[in-house]
Parts: C-alpha cells; sequence; structure tokens
C-alpha cells in the first residue's frame, strides 16, 4: 500500500466499493423478462425496493403500474410505481395500511399477467399485514422483544412468518395464477429467500410449532391470542409444493459475497492481500469482535495464518443482546469489543458498518477504530469496558468523532467488516 495512502481511508473506499457494487442499477436490469400478454405489475418492500421501482421503470418497454414500500427516508422519484414509506425495524400504521393495498392489487390477476416482485432487506418489517386474530400492537410489541432478545435473523423471521397475512408464502399464494417473478438482493446469511423480508412469495418448511419454540427459548412474554394462533396451527404459512406457487420464480441478483469480492478489489488494487472470512457469520457481536481480535492479533505479531500487510474482510449478521441502556447497533458493539479486546495493538485499523447506511436504529452506519482509540477515549475520561456493558458503541465513536454516516444507501447486503493489518 501507498505511504501515503492512510488506512481509515482504504477502509472507507472499501465499504463504499462494496455498497457500489450492491446497487440495483447494475444489478437488476440483467434479470428483467420480456414483457407479458397481460398487465405488469411492480410490488415490492425492503430498503432498496424504491430504487429497484426506478431501475425497472427505466429498463421496461412496455406499461406497467405499482406500489413498493420503503423506509422512510428511502424513497425515490418514480412516475409510474407508486412509493410508499413506513417505519423500520418496528412496523406502524403506514405499513399496515400500503401492505394493504398492495394485497389488494394482487387480487384479480390473471395467467396473461406478470409479477415482479422487488425484495431487499427491511422488508419484514415494512410489509405487515397481521393475522386477523392479532393488531398492530401485537406485533410491534414481538417485533421490540425479539430485536432486544438476541435471537438471529432467521429466528426472528419464522417468527415473523407464522404472526403474519403476507409473509412466508402468501403473497405469492395471492397472486395467483399470475406468473410471479421476485428479485431478491440478500441481507441475510446463507442468502436463503425465506429470510429476507420473511419470504412473502417464498415456500416455507417452518411451522407454527417452530416459531413457539423460539419465543419460548427467549422467554419472550407473549398475549394468549398469540400463543393460541400457534399453538392451533392457524398461523401456518405456505409450504413446498402448494399449486398455488407453481407459477413463481425466484432470482438472487445480489448477495453480501459480491459486495465483499468488490471491496477486495480495491485493496488488492493498493498491493494489499485479502483475505474473506465468510459472508454469513453470525452470533454476539460483541463475541465475533473477540474473536476476530485473537485472528488480527495473530495476524501481526506471527505472521499467522496470513502474512501482513493484508485485510480481514467478513459479512453476516450479528446480533445484540441488550442488556444496557444504550442504543445498541451490531457494528458498533463488534467494533468496540474488537478495540477492548485489541487493547490498542499497533498496526490494526478496522470499520464495521451495515451496507444500508443504518446500524441498529441510528441514522449511522457503523464506524471506524484506530490503534490509538481506547487512548483518546481514556483521555476524554470514557471508559471502553463500561460504554460495552451499556450496550453503547454508538455514543463512544460519536463521543470520539469516528462514526461513519453516508445517509440512505438505497441497498442493503447486510454487515461490512474489515480489518486491516500493516
Amino acid at each position: 500500500m501507498s505511504a501515503a495512502l492512510k488506512p481509515a481511508a482504504l477502509l472507507r473506499r472499501m465499504f463504499d466499493a462494496a455498497v457500489a457494487a450492491a446497487q440495483p442499477a447494475l444489478c437488476l436490469p440483467p434479470h428483467l423478462p420480456p414483457p407479458p400478454r397481460g398487465r405488469t405489475l411492480v410490488i415490492g418492500a425492503g430498503k432498496a425496493s424504491a430504487e429497484m421501482a426506478r431501475v425497472v421503470e427505466q429498463h421496461w418497454p412496455g406499461e406497467l403500474t405499482g406500489l413498493v414500500l420503503t423506509r422512510y427516508g428511502y424513497s425515490v422519484p418514480c412516475q409510474r410505481i407508486e412509493i410508499a414509506e413506513a417505519a423500520h425495524p418496528v412496523p406502524d400504521q403506514a405499513g399496515v395500511d400500503a401492505t394493504r393495498r398492495i394485497r389488494a392489487m394482487v387480487a384479480d390477476l390473471t395467467a396473461d399477467d406478470l409479477v415482479i416482485c422487488l425484495i431487499s432487506g427491511g422488508g419484514s418489517a415494512l410489509l405487515v399485514q397481521p393475522d386477523d386474530a392479532l393488531d398492530l400492537a401485537d406485533k410491534q410489541d414481538i417485533n421490540r422483544a425479539l430485536l432486544k432478545s438476541g435471537a438471529t435473523i432467521s429466528e426472528m423471521n419464522c417468527v415473523r412468518r407464522h404472526l403474519s397475512g403476507i409473509k412466508g408464502g402468501r403473497l405469492a399464494a395471492a397472486c395467483y395464477p399470475a406468473r410471479v417473478l421476485t428479485l431478491l438482493i440478500s441481507d441475510v446469511p446463507g442468502d436463503d429467500p425465506v429470510d429476507i423480508a420473511s419470504g412473502p412469495t417464498s415456500a416455507d418448511a417452518s411451522s407454527c410449532a417452530d416459531a413457539l419454540a423460539i419465543l419460548q427459548r427467549y422467554a419472550i412474554d407473549i398475549p394468549d391470542k398469540v400463543r393460541a394462533l400457534l399453538e392451533s396451527g392457524r398461523g401456518e404459512s405456505v409450504k413446498p409444493g402448494d399449486a398455488r406457487l407453481a407459477n413463481c420464480e425466484t432470482r438472487m441478483i445480489v448477495t453480501p459475497q459480491m459486495a465483499l469480492e468488490a471491496a477486495a478489489a480495491v485493496a488488492r488494487a493498493e498491493g494489499v492481500a485479502v483475505h474473506i472470512l465468510g459472508d454469513s457469520i453470525e452470533g454476539e457481536a460483541r463475541d465475533v469482535g473477540i474473536v476476530m481480535a485473537g485472528i488480527a492479533r495473530q495476524v501481526a505479531t506471527r505472521g499467522q495464518p496470513f502474512q501482513p500487510p493484508c485485510v480481514l474482510l467478513s459479512g453476516g449478521e450479528t446480533t445484540v443482546t441488550v442488556r444496557g441502556n444504550g442504543r445498541g447497533g451490531r457494528n458498533v458493539e463488534f467494533l468496540l469489543a474488537l478495540g477492548v479486546a485489541l487493547n490498542g495493538l499497533e498496526r490494526v485499523h478496522a470499520l464495521a458498518c451495515d451496507t444500508d447506511g443504518v446500524d441498529g436504529q441510528e441514522e449511522i452506519a457503523g464506524a471506524l477504530l484506530a490503534p490509538d482509540t481506547l487512548a483518546r477515549a481514556w483521555a476524554q475520561g470514557m471508559q471502553p469496558r463500561a460504554h460495552l456493558a451499556n450496550n453503547d458503541g454508538h455514543g463512544f465513536f460519536q463521543a470520539l468523532g469516528d462514526s461513519v454516516v453516508c445517509g440512505p444507501t438505497l441497498t442493503n447486503v447486510n454487515d461490512f467488516r474489515a480489518i486491516y493489518i500493516s
């Protein structure tokens, strides 16, 4: 790496390259089919769905209409597809209203019609149609509890699918007999379509019993009506082999691995070796931080398993079990745990950000870590371990001026973690 190029600048360029590689304008057009004999309807939900809709409009040769739902602040101008906004990560009434309208749009389709369904991360909270036995408040309370529990994204989405009238393949079933083409931007470890926005167009092999077991595993208190729904099996999702999904096709247009490869190319162009440790790493964010610190220390001090200079890249979706009164955020929690474990080790810099520009519920993507981070914190009277115990990574890095703020990225391919060892 050129001596004039600072580690923080390299890490930020790598993050920007990962986000750029996941932009719908680059990845979506090759997947568009020919126009159908009948109507074309565009629907969808997620943090990238509005930008995806705009790209469809720009490249579609025929008539189309539709409605997609995105997070507040993530809307982009479209001419023929309506863009609605709602809350994330806890659903609100705007999400319920927009979801109801989407559901009504697909009620009278024919076999000659085409539905292009645009799904990306964040769709689970945005696309909201509580089961008839439940109301929005029930979904909100359970969502909040799941977010604080430490449950994995797969576990959270299993619960969501069985409390919903639209997730777990139900949206696709409602489109029958029309052809349904789902274009996905993956934000989940393993890229399983049923876990992206809780799989509104995907068959679901999990059961109500699985969802109930997850709620019990994390000691989440649920109302009697939720328990009754799950125990009775009335909340079952659409299962593999259902005839209503026979005309459905799913295409993965962007994945976390693609974003990591784009970031790796930036470092390699500077003469720095890159090692991708995994695109689907899960677990408690602080535990992952401790493990990554051990690997980085071994590289820096022993030259094992890799020789420096190098970058360790990883993606996936960690979790934060909120025990303190901080604001959470899995990327800043990871980074603070990494910094505490490294304890100022020289030659190690790191960046951890969410590719959608929002870490947790904050309009902050993540943060940067340097060898002097802890020393600067101590000089300000801050105690890094106390901030970590309080789940206050955002407060810690903001006080140091080391937060990464990029605004809405209009895509979402999960977490991005890069550790540079010089």
